[in-house]
C-alpha cells in the first residue's frame, strides 16, 4: 500500500490509542491528529482535508462542502456508533466509503448511564460541591430500588443498561419501534409504547439514535406526560430532546431533574439558558470516554482504513 496521509479528528489519539497509531504509521501512513481538542468546524476542516486519502472522524460534521475539498477522501471510520454527522449517500456519491464501531463504546455509556441515574437521585454532584465548599447539607434523595425506569430504544446499550439495572431491584419497561422481544424476555425489561413509560417511569432514559422520525421526540408534550418526581437522562444524542422544552420542564418543576451527556450544538455554550437550571447535571458528551472504549475503537477504525485503502472490503461498511 502506498504511503497515505491520514485526518484524525477524535481527540487525543496519540496519548490513547498509541497502539492503533502505530499500527497505521508501520504501514507508511502519516497520521495527523486533532490539535484543537474538539469538533471541528467548517473552516478549520477545508483546511485540512485537501490531500488526505482517509479520516477517522469523531463528531465533525462530514457532508458535500466537505466532501469536495477532498478529492483524494476514500474512506471515513467513524470513532464510535452514530454517523448521524456524516453524509452517507453523498460519501457514497463521491466514492467514499464510512464506516463504524457498532457495540464498541457500549458499556461505556452503559456503565455512566448509571452512575448518572444514581446521582441524580442522590445528588451526588450537589452533595460534592458543597461539602468542598465547607457545608454540610443533609440532602435527602430517593433510592432506586423499587421504582421504574424506562428505556427509549432498546438497542446495544439499553440492553446493557437494563442488565446492570436488574441487580438493584427495578421495574424496566423499554419503547422501541423494532422491539427485540428476545433481549427483551433476556433482560427482564417489559416492552411498551413510548406515552405508557414516560407515564410510568420514574427515570426516563434516552437510547435513541438521531434521526429525522426522531427529532425533538422530547418535547413539551412529553416532558408533561412524565410524573413530578420524576428523572430524565439522555446519553444519547442531543437532538432527540427539545433543549428549550427540557429546560421549561426544569424550571417549572414538571420533573425532579435530570443528566444530560448530549447537546443540540456541541461544544454546548456557556449561556445556553438550560446549564443555568438547578437539579440539573451535565457533562460534555463522555460518556464514551474509557480507555478501554478507546483501545477497542481505534483499532478497528485503524484497521477499516487498511483495509480500503488497500482494496479490501472493511469491516461494518455503512454505504455499500
Amino acid at each position: 500500500m502506498a504511503a497515505a496521509k491520514i485526518l484524525v479528528t477524535a481527540t487525543n489519539y496519540s496519548v490513547l490509542c498509541k497502539e492503533a497509531k502505530q499500527r497505521l504509521e508501520e504501514q507508511g501512513c502519516e497520521v495527523i491528529e486533532n490539535k484543537v481538542g474538539r469538533p471541528h468546524t467548517f473552516e478549520e476542516l477545508k483546511e485540512l482535508v485537501g490531500d488526505v486519502d482517509a479520516v477517522i472522524a469523531g463528531v465533525d460534521t462530514w457532508d458535500e462542502p466537505v466532501f469536495r475539498l477532498a478529492p483524494r477522501l476514500k474512506v471515513i471510520a467513524r470513532f464510535g456508533v452514530g454517523v448521524d454527522n456524516i453524509d452517507l449517500q453523498q460519501a457514497r456519491a463521491h466514492g467514499i466509503q464510512v464506516t463504524n464501531v457498532p457495540g464498541g463504546n457500549a458499556n461505556a455509556v452503559a456503565e455512566i448511564a448509571v452512575g448518572l441515574i444514581l446521582s441524580m437521585l442522590r445528588g451526588i454532584p450537589l452533595l460534592n460541591q458543597s461539602t468542598k465548599q465547607g457545608g454540610w447539607d443533609r440532602f435527602v434523595g430517593r433510592e432506586l430500588a423499587g421504582r421504574t425506569v424506562g428505556l427509549l430504544g432498546f438497542g446495544n446499550i439499553a440492553q446493557l443498561v437494563a442488565r446492570k439495572l436488574q441487580s438493584f431491584d427495578v421495574r424496566l419497561l423499554a419503547y422501541d419501534k423494532y422491539p427485540n422481544l428476545k433481549q427483551a424476555a433476556a433482560c427482564h425489561v417489559d416492552m411498551v409504547d413510548a406515552e405508557l413509560l414516560l407515564r410510568t417511569s420514574d427515570v426516563v432514559s434516552m437510547h435513541l439514535p438521531s434521526l429525522p422520525d426522531t427529532y425533538h421526540m422530547m418535547s413539551d408534550a412529553q416532558f408533561a406526560m412524565m410524573k413530578p418526581e420524576a428523572y430524565f437522562l439522555n446519553t444519547a444524542r442531543g437532538p432527540v430532546v427539545d433543549e428549550q422544552a427540557l429546560y421549561r420542564a426544569l424550571q417549572s418543576e414538571q420533573i425532579a431533574g435530570a443528566a444530560i451527556d448530549v447537546y443540540e450544538t456541541e461544544p454546548v455554550q456557556a449561556d445556553n439558558p438550560l446549564l443555568s437550571v438547578a437539579h440539573l447535571i451535565t457533562t460534555p458528551h463522555t460518556a464514551a470516554e474509557t480507555y478501554e472504549t478507546y483501545t477497542r475503537v481505534s483499532l478497528v477504525t485503524a484497521q477499516a482504513v487498511l483495509d480500503v485503502l488497500s482494496g479490501r472490503t472493511p469491516q461494518h461498511l455503512l454505504n455499500p
